[in-house]
């Protein structure tokens, strides 16, 4: 009956065990000096070699040339353990025998001593699973067992195991395997099965295999199945539906050439071939990974898990990007990545994700652009979209930049509709009542920006020319003061939702020439306080400040640039 390569080539003693020198050596050395514990944990990513490493753990104890550890092999002990059929080295598989009834059991199993060999051996698989309660009812057994019991368990989650039993026991972390490592042994089983597989082949495979042993070889058995005894790169990457550098650097071609177009063919083909999207979009990381770590360590990195030819290629690719723009790139896809695994229309993610890496191309560092600004003030502007350096192709030409509004002499239009309205409106007879108290204001022109006379008859003749009978009605009751960067109204509580109308806020703007903070105090009318003496020469100074600062030739081209709006001025040396 046909045995898998994962399970033919499985490891007999430590020297075949593939890395993990670290674990070998430790065991080994306590074997030779008689210093077995009595409790170890294994953890470490699948495929690794934990329960491997057990079981040769198992033989080297019970061999009968031992405590040794180098097994012979060749007794019944030995054979037994490799076959799995011997009594005193029982394995248990902890996802299924997770409860407390079997941790029980085991506990009573392990009063008894070995039937044959010298120590009795519970290989305990993905220990993680076991329960609270069952870990309790075993705890007292790890921490005093009977001289014959040895417990080792096997796990992917040791964060799980709790650290009652973890303190009982010594831990090894195995870690994953190097990628030459693994391409030298499957090059050696190949060898050993007369299968001739190319470099870039094995390169594949190992990289499917992600660090795991056991998958690369699983990989490898299925391509056998596959190719047959010639393993070519093109067959084992289209049947594990991998994607070759070859597909991926239509990206980077598009990318450099800022062409959306081609990203968007890219897709449609991905889709016409039935493709995995959110596959593609891993892979696509994972590409942007290398090529950052080839263009930041070089071409013969070992941080690529790459044949040689394909790290040439990365690094010759990785040289028409800058630095910054692969680490902006790897970001992005990423991003995109994580959002295809909710993504209800893939196909639409995708593309606007890979439309967005274009986009992202073009954009201009805010370091140049703030070096540009230095560097020549009195220039115009740099182009807020502009490719970077590194890349050959030419940049795009300057954006124009639209001319500046012609400055307005004379009246403003709205003072000549005022003064027009003012001069049509026939005189107001005088009323009885409570009217008659309040005194009549007329409307008199503004110059904006710099109003003159009383705050409250610009406000007031300004809202009774707009129609908004309400709040004009509201500033007459008042007592209105501007005070530097403030407007001070002292009014009834009862006009309070007036002033906070967005209409007045405007009517301050359009009055005064500039947004005032506005102060509200709830009073009577006459009872307010007299304007400070120093409220228009800080006026004035604050106006001269504003005037400085805008009309600062860094100031301005920072505004041309950037665009936005200056809310507040203050001079530092105040």
């Amino acid at each position: 009956m046909y045995q898998v390569i994962a399970r033919k080539y499985r490891p007999q003693s430590f020297a075949d065990v593939v890395n993990q020198e670290h674990v070998k050596s430790t065991l080994e050395n306590a074997i030779a000096q008689h210093r077995i514990a009595h409790g170890y944990i294994f953890s470490g990513q699948r495929g690794t070699g934990k329960t491997t490493i057990a079981r040769i753990l198992a033989r080297c104890l019970n061999c009968v040339q031992g405590p040794t550890a180098t097994p012979c092999g060749e007794c019944a002990s030995c054979k037994e353990i490799t076959s799995g059929g011997t009594v005193d080295v029982i394995e248990i598989d902890a996802a299924s025998n997770r409860g407390i009834n079997e941790m029980r059991e085991l506990r009573e199993n392990v009063r008894y001593q070995p039937a044959r060999d010298r120590y009795k051996i519970f290989i305990i698989d993905e220990a993680h699973q076991i329960t609270n309660e069952a870990f309790n009812a075993l705890l007292k057994t790890i921490e005093e067992p009977p001289p014959w019991a040895v417990f080792v368990l096997c796990t992917t989650e040791s964060h799980k195991i709790p650290a009652t039993i973890a303190s009982r026991c010594q831990h090894f972390s195995f870690r994953s395997v190097d990628f030459e490592d693994l391409t030298a042994r499957m090059a050696w089983i190949c060898e050993q099965e007369g299968i001739e597989a190319d470099p870039e082949a094995l390169a594949i495979l190992a990289a499917a295999g992600e660090g795991s042993v056991r998958d690369s070889l699983s990989a490898l058995d299925q391509a056998i199945a596959c190719c047959g005894t010639q393993i070519h790169a093109a067959e084992v990457r289209a049947l594990l539906g991998a994607f070759g550098i070859e597909s991926l650097e239509k990206v980077t071609q598009a990318l450099s050439t800022s062409d959306s177009r081609a990203m968007l063919e890219v897709v449609d083909e991905l889709e016409r071939n039935g493709h995995n999207l959110q596959h593609f979009s891993r892979e696509l990381s994972r590409y942007f990974r290398n090529l950052l770590v080839a263009r930041i360590a070089g071409a013969e990195t070992r941080l690529v898990a790459a044949s040689a030819a394909q790290r040439a290629q990365l690094a010759a690719i990785a040289g028409t990007f800058s630095e910054e723009d692969l680490t902006r790139y790897l970001q992005l896809s990423l991003d995109l990545f994580r959002d295809l695994q909710y993504s209800l229309q893939p196909r639409f993610h995708l593309e606007i994700g890979l439309v967005r890496l274009v986009q992202a191309g073009k954009l201009l560092p805010i370091e140049q652009a703030l070096a540009s600004f230095q560097a020549a003030p009195h220039e115009a502007p740099a182009p807020r979209l502009a490719p970077p350096a590194p890349r050959p192709s030419a940049a795009p030409a300057p954006m124009r930049q639209p001319a500046p509004p012609p400055a307005r002499s004379g009246p403003s239009p709205f003072e000549l509709d005022r003064a027009r309205k003012a001069a049509d409106r026939p005189p107001e007879p005088q009323s009885s009542g409570a009217t008659a108290l309040a005194p009549q204001f007329q409307a008199a022109p503004v110059t904006q920006g710099n109003p003159t006379g009383d705050p409250r008859e610009q406000l007031h003749a300004y809202l009774h020319e707009k129609g908004n009978a309400h709040l004009a009605d509201a500033v007459e009751n008042s007592n209105i003061t501007v005070s530097g960067g403030e407007l001070c109204i002292t009014a009834p509580k009862s006009y309070a939702l007036y002033f906070r109308d967005r209409a007045f806020d405007d009517a301050i703007r359009e009055v005064f020439g500039r947004a005032l903070r506005l102060k509200f105090t709830a009073g009577e009318a006459g009872s307010a306080p007299p304007p400070p003496a120093l409220a228009a020469p800080t006026s004035e100074a604050e106006d001269e400040v504003t005037g400085r600062a805008l009309s600062n030739p860094e100031v301005q081209r920072f505004r041309e640039v950037f665009g936005g709006e200056v809310r507040k001025i203050r001079n530092l040396k105040d």
